[in-house]
């Protein structure tokens, strides 16, 4: 048994940060190494996926929204027991905290991964910084990311790098027998189908695709969005989708298992986001072959490349995504084709995940060898 990893996030849900460090710990557990989770808020989502892979799942039982000092030391009391050689955590709360957890205990490795380019404003990157000695490295989840981290002094360029998230590109792969299976069962044979997949929060801006679409729809007959995801906005967005006169152009789909299956049904994906880090959700409509309109914020640049597999306009402007929506629509079926196939391409180069996990094992046993950790279990 290779050297024992303590994996730490906010939280589990259905996003993308969870989906990365789950991927994560799975395949590495199947690799041989020993790993734990911990999760600071109750779990709501991959528990049982955890413990299937004989995974080890702790809770801090901590409130959103409610600082509780008590979890610095019910985490101290956890890594006790455990007795981790490299705790790699996930988010910026979880980040904070096991940084601050490694005053009471002196685990060999800390690693923060970041996964946006804006963590939530200044006080935060200013709490990196100050913290940055309690962590032997930091990363992000895309170039931009790291670059904004080292301008705005949120982490020194001798101590961040960018390792991006990866991608079972095994699961998300385009099927024909899905997409005539979907689009039979959500009736939309002869339709257009955008696809969006996301929380609805802040970040994902559904107000500026509804604000787009709802351009797009005079000027194009048979458009469908379907909007996969839950969140705080989620009764605000269906509102503002009424008040558009929308309602029958959206599908609200809710949280949904299936999202390969969605991607195969659809024509085209879009994302229009105000911030990102290194979206999961473009990295999964990529391998799955469907060309993409993007917002140009965070790493969405580094898997959208703008005119080969899909189109960049910038955030916060329904008038750019929706001409890019329109352009996209019409080009013929085969151009849209050839745009997928080489976003599928894109991502096997640079996103799979056995590439990604090959480069966090390279740097665990880096860091490990540099604080002359060898023993295994």
């Amino acid at each position: 048994m290779k050297p024992l990893i303590t994996l730490i996030i906010t939280g589990l849900a259905y996003g993308g940060a969870e989906t990365q460090l789950v991927n994560l710990a799975t395949r590495l557990k199947k690799r041989g190494w020993d790993v734990h989770v911990v999760s600071m808020l109750p779990p709501q989502a991959f528990a049982e996926e955890l413990a299937e892979a004989g995974i080890p799942l702790a809770t801090l039982n901590m409130r959103r929204g409610v600082p509780d000092p008590r979890a610095v030391f019910r985490l101290v009391k956890i890594l006790r027991q455990w007795r981790p050689d490299i705790v790699h955590s996930h988010m910026v709360h979880a980040n904070l905290l096991a940084r601050i957890a490694r005053m009471f205990y002196k685990v060999p490795v800390v690693i923060s991964t970041a996964h946006n380019i804006n963590e939530g404003g200044r006080l935060r990157e200013v709490a990196y910084r100050l913290t940055d000695f309690l962590a032997d490295l930091t990363t992000n989840v895309s170039q931009a990311a790291v670059s904004r981290y080292i301008q705005v002094g949120a982490a020194p360029k001798n101590k961040i790098i960018f390792i991006p998230n990866g991608i079972d590109t095994c699961r998300f792969q385009f099927k024909q027998k899905d997409r005539l299976r979907l689009r039979d069962e959500f009736q939309l044979t002869g339709k257009f189908v955008w696809l969006a997949v996301g929380r609805f929060e802040e970040a994902k801006d559904y107000p500026n695709l509804l604000r787009a679409l709802k351009k797009v729809v005079p000027k194009r007959d048979g458009v469908v969005l379907l909007i996969a995801g839950q969140g705080t906005l989620f009764e605000d967005i269906k509102g503002m989708a009424y008040s558009l006169d929308l309602d029958e152009k959206i599908r609200f789909l809710g949280v949904r298992r299936d999202i390969p299956e969605l991607m195969s049904a659809a024509d085209a994906y879009v994302m229009s986001s105000a911030w990102e880090g290194l979206p999961m959700v473009l990295l999964e409509a990529a391998a799955c072959e469907l060309p993409i309109v993007a917002t140009d914020v965070g790493g969405n640049g580094e898997i959208v490349l703008d005119g080969f597999n899909g189109y960049l306009v910038p955030p916060r402007n329904p008038e750019a995504l929706a001409s890019a929506m329109l352009k996209m629509m019409s080009l013929s079926e085969n151009e849209r084709g050839a745009m997928g196939r080489a976003g599928r391409e894109h991502i096997e180069a640079n996103y799979s995940l056995d590439h990604v996990v090959d480069r966090w094992e390279d740097l665990y046993r880096d860091l490990l060898r540099k604080k002359g950790v060898s023993r295994s279990r």
